[in-house]
C-alpha cells in the first residue's frame, strides 16, 4: 500500500516521498485532489470525518477519471483497487476545481 500512495502521489505530481510523512501527506493529498487544506480540521469531528473521508476518496477516483463504482472499490477493496489505480495505465487528470 505504500508503494501504491507513493506511485499515486508521483502520478498526480506531488513528490512520492509526501505519501510516508502523517499529516503532510493529507495536505498533499488534498491539494491532489482540489479541495482546501482547512478540510484537515473536519478529520477531528466525529462522524464528518467519515463523511469527508468518503468524498476525498471519490474525488481520488475521479481525479483518475474514474466513477461512483471505483469509489466503491477503493472503500471495501482498497488492498486490490489501489494497487491497479497506482500501477495501471490510467493517467492522473486532476479534478476540476471547485
Amino acid at each position: 500500500m505504500v508503494a501504491s500512495y507513493w506511485k499515486i502521489f508521483a502520478k498526480a505530481g506531488k513528490p512520492g516521498w509526501a505519501s510516508i510523512v502523517p499529516i503532510y501527506n493529507l495536505v498533499v493529498y488534498l491539494q491532489m485532489v482540489n479541495r482546501p487544506v482547512w478540510w484537515i480540521v473536519l478529520f477531528f469531528v466525529p462522524i464528518v470525518n467519515i463523511v469527508i473521508a468518503i468524498v476525498l476518496v471519490h474525488d481520488l477516483s475521479k481525479s483518475f477519471g474514474k466513477g461512483a463504482g471505483w469509489t466503491l472499490g477503493l472503500l471495501f477493496l482498497g488492498i486490490v483497487f489501489v494497487p491497479v489505480l497506482a500501477f495501471g495505465s490510467d493517467p492522473f487528470v486532476g479534478r476540476p476545481a471547485t
